[in-house]
């Protein structure tokens, strides 16, 4: 289910717009994760006591966190799939430490779509987009297939 070179190009000129502004993209992420599914905030203790959007917003430690999620993502994009060496000590962590269900990586994968489509939508059009979704699919296919490896059936 590999991407073309043509759709690599589309994921890796976008994430190109993304990438200046980590913090503020990736705290959004964030943010409409815990909105649009809050199950997944109680994964966080230092987030569980954050109850309304403004003290989202506020906290330090929630953008920071975005900025690391996208780090990664980011550092796993321009691998063009090639991405066994970023992704294997990720699915550790969240596997063996974080326990992430693999339900929670789709939840963060169509949020990220989501906000860049809001955030760049001059430059993130429909094929732009399903480019990201088809790499952001074999981001967590190999997610998935890392934790049965590792024996975590999240």
């Amino acid at each position: 289910m590999g991407l073309t070179d043509q759709e690599w190009q589309k994921v890796l000129d976008i994430w190109g717009k993304v990438e200046p502004d980590l913090p503020a993209h990736g705290q959004e992420v964030i943010i409409r994760l815990f909105q649009n599914h809050p199950e997944t905030q109680d994964k966080f203790d230092k987030f569980k006591n954050l109850k309304s959007v403004d003290e989202m917003r506020n906290s330090e430690e929630i953008k920071k966190h975005g900025t690391t999620v996208l780090t990664a993502l980011g550092k796993i994009l321009k691998q063009k799939g090639n991405h066994e060496a970023e992704l294997t000590p990720l699915a550790q962590s969240h596997a063996n430490k974080h326990k992430i269900p693999v339900k929670y990586l789709e939840f963060i994968c169509e949020i990220i779509v989501g906000v860049m489509a809001e955030n760049q939508a001059a430059a993130f059009g429909p094929d732009s987009q399903a480019a990201m979704r088809k790499a952001l699919e074999l981001f967590r296919n190999d997610m998935a297939s890392k934790y049965k490896e590792l024996g975590f059936q999240g």
